[in-house]
């Protein structure tokens, strides 16, 4: 599937905007990281990105997120990796983040979303947000309620090593700049 048509895909299953920039966003963070550790495979990376919560709008229950989304996934022949990234970027489906690409949509699930959210209290949104900024508002357990820290945590530990750096505490600042870095590019269309 190229990333034009897993965008297809996603505005033919998504109506709300939110969910829309969520998954774009998650999107520019995991090209990020498939533009520095597998370059020739960064659109399929992004594509699985991309489509990780595609389903969530029609199925937002545990039992059938992202299953449901995953096995429409199978029937349009999408890759394994691709469905399998998806599945392991929710923990309760029990599938283990193995590949590059898995570990890093899981590490940037929550915090592109996270990040989104500082940028909507910034008077200029992610134009001079830093990774202390962040770093302050995910010690504010009452900002963004909804994103889970934990996940965050796990995430960076997790694609640290991938990245070459086994410190999770000097790896999560990187990642979070990592992150700014690549949602900075494109905060046009993101409206962020």
């Amino acid at each position: 599937m190229t990333f034009d048509e897993a965008r297809a895909l996603m505005h033919e299953w998504v109506s709300s905007d939110a969910l829309r920039v969520h998954m774009e966003a998650v999107s520019v963070c995991v090209g990020a990281y498939a533009e520095r550790l597998d370059p020739g495979d960064a659109e399929r990376w992004r594509v699985a990105a991309l489509l990780h919560d595609f389903d969530y709008e029609r199925f937002p229950t545990l039992g059938d997120h992202p299953f449901k989304g995953v096995a429409e996934l199978e029937r349009l022949g999408v890759d394994e990796d691709i469905r399998t990234a998806i599945l392991g970027h929710a923990d309760f489906s029990g599938v283990p983040r193995e590949t590059p690409m898995a570990k890093a949509l899981y590490a940037c699930d929550e915090l592109a979303g996270f990040i989104v959210a500082c940028c909507k209290v910034r008077p200029n949104g992610i134009g001079d947000l830093e990774p202390k900024s962040v770093k302050k508002k995910l010690k504010d357990k009452a900002f963004a309620a909804a994103v889970n820290r934990d996940d965050i945590t796990r995430g960076f530990t997790e694609l640290g090593p991938v990245c070459g750096e086994q410190d999770p505490l000097v790896f999560g600042t990187q990642h979070i700049s990592t992150c700014i870095q690549a949602l900075r590019a494109d905060r046009e269309r993101l409206g962020i």
